[in-house]
């Protein structure tokens, strides 16, 4: 049976490691639908994105549409696609494209669906202060994530887990849930259970000021912000006019005004919320380097009893999907 992958983000990568090496018998990669070639860098040239770069590099076929139309539904027939995977494609997909392999088309989504439909599940989850999330396998239908669900891969958040991190873990994730879900898929075994829509609930796409941390939240809530949007858009706070860009932080107990410096040594800075207090272990300023707290402080002072001023908390999580300009 042949496959098709359509993606554009390098998460799919051990995915796709696993598809070149490990193949069900009978079933192989045939193709790799991506993105078109972006501008990137300080010269702005044109390149690949790491999925396209994946299959020129392993000599598999690689279509690039600005939009999947009837050229592509053409392809999938003239190469007799049985099944097509999805992780991370950027596009969404027609009705008429859906129905054109006989297997249909599969996703694996960064969430344990139905929580954290939408664009920014990894990072948001992180940034939600969940204790675990996974991959989940499940059918596309002409609706956001909101199709029937076969299997998942369940990922644990530990404590020093950032947006970052959790990435990489949920790469590695897909591979035992491809293992197990593939050959399942092609015998015609696999079972599907509809997401219950009471527990539906969705994310959007991040933007860069919700890295704008507010110190009149609660500790807890306020380090898994943090944690959860680092690397991007990372949380930001200011220092008498200066911004701050913030990369890890732990709740903990302290007492003071919100955004109060309490201590500023190697061991962290730890600043006052509006219940307990936070410690943030590194920092950068403009121009400068992501640093330890103690490394930071040696061409930074921050004294305690001084303040940091943030903005308020924005909205990433509902129970209604976000509006498009959100």
């Amino acid at each position: 049976m042949n496959l098709v992958f359509f993606g554009s983000d390098p998460i799919s990568l051990p995915l796709l490691d696993w598809l070149r090496d490990t193949p069900p018998a009978g079933s192989r990669l045939v193709g790799v639908v991506s993105q078109p070639d972006r501008p990137k860098g300080r010269g702005k040239k044109l390149a690949p994105n790491e999925i396209s770069a994946w299959a020129l590099a392993n000599n598999i076929e690689l279509l690039r549409p600005e939009k999947p139309g009837t050229e592509l539904e053409d392809w999938l027939r003239s190469h007799d696609i049985a099944l097509a995977l999805v992780m991370a494609y950027g596009h969404i997909l027609k009705k008429s494209l859906l129905a054109t392999p006989p297997l249909g088309f599969v996703n694996f989504h960064a969430s344990l669906l139905p929580a954290y439909r939408g664009a920014s599940p990894i990072e948001t989850s992180v940034a939600n202060g969940e204790a675990e999330t996974g991959v989940s396998l499940m059918r596309i239908i002409p609706k956001m994530d909101a199709g029937a669900v076969c299997d998942a891969e369940r990922v644990a958040i530990e404590h020093n887990d950032t947006g970052g991190s959790m990435r990489e873990k949920l790469a590695v994730a897909c591979v035992p849930l491809i293992e197990r879900g593939l050959p399942a898929l092609l015998e015609g075994r696999a079972e599907f259970t509809e997401q219950d829509a009471e527990a539906v609930t969705y994310c959007r796409k991040l933007v860069k000021a919700d890295g704008a941390l507010d110190f009149n939240a609660k500790a807890d809530e306020l380090a898994a912000r943090i944690n959860g949007l680092f690397p991007w858009p990372g949380g930001f706070c200011d220092y008498q006019g200066t911004r701050l860009k913030v990369k890890s932080a732990v709740a903990e107990t302290g007492h003071g005004a919100p955004g109060e410096i309490l201590a500023a040594n190697v061991d962290g800075l730890t600043v006052a919320c509006g219940e307990g207090a936070i410690r943030i272990y590194e920092l950068q300023r403009p121009a400068g380097k992501m640093l330890s707290v103690g490394d930071f402080l040696r061409g930074f002072p921050l004294d305690s009893g001084t303040f940091l001023d943030g903005g308020e908390l924005t909205k990433l999580v509902s129970k209604a999907p976000f509006p498009r300009h959100v």
